[in-house]
């Protein structure tokens, strides 16, 4: 897509930080750095987010994400990892090319906030909700 900036690097028409790449997938440093070493795992292909791919092109994504979490592991010497992958704005993603995030964590204390609010189980409502998912 000539309008997206992940397109245009993966084009070489935008310089990048690369960190790894292969025939289908690159990795390079977010500038925007939420933590310091914070890569984006994308595909080469033009895919809007995760619910768009299909099973084989999601899979070479996915295959990837550990050994490059390894090194951004190793090379920061994190203490923990998040590895996110947003889907439509309202889950924040802000670039429509599909992309995983690996954010390295070094204390519960950086930039990267994420709140979980746990709620007491309805197993009646997990049950029809479940059942819903099935028959999709």
């Amino acid at each position: 897509m000539s309008d997206c900036i992940f397109c245009k690097i993966i084009a070489g028409e935008i310089p990048a930080s690369k960190v790894y790449e292969d025939e289908q997938i690159l990795a390079f440093l977010d500038i925007s750095q939420v933590t310091p070493g914070h890569t984006l795992i994308v595909p080469k292909e033009h895919y809007r987010n995760l619910l768009e791919m299909d099973a084989a092109s999601a899979s070479q994504l996915f295959a990837q994400v550990p050994l490059v979490a390894q090194k951004v592991m190793k090379a920061t010497k994190a203490a923990g990892m998040n590895i996110i992958a947003n889907c439509e704005e309202v889950a924040g993603q802000t670039v429509f090319h599909t992309h995983v995030h690996l954010v390295p964590r070094y204390s519960a204390e950086d930039d990267l906030k994420i709140d979980f609010i746990a709620h007491e189980p309805d197993f009646d409502k997990l049950a029809q909700v479940a059942e819903t998912i099935r028959n999709a």
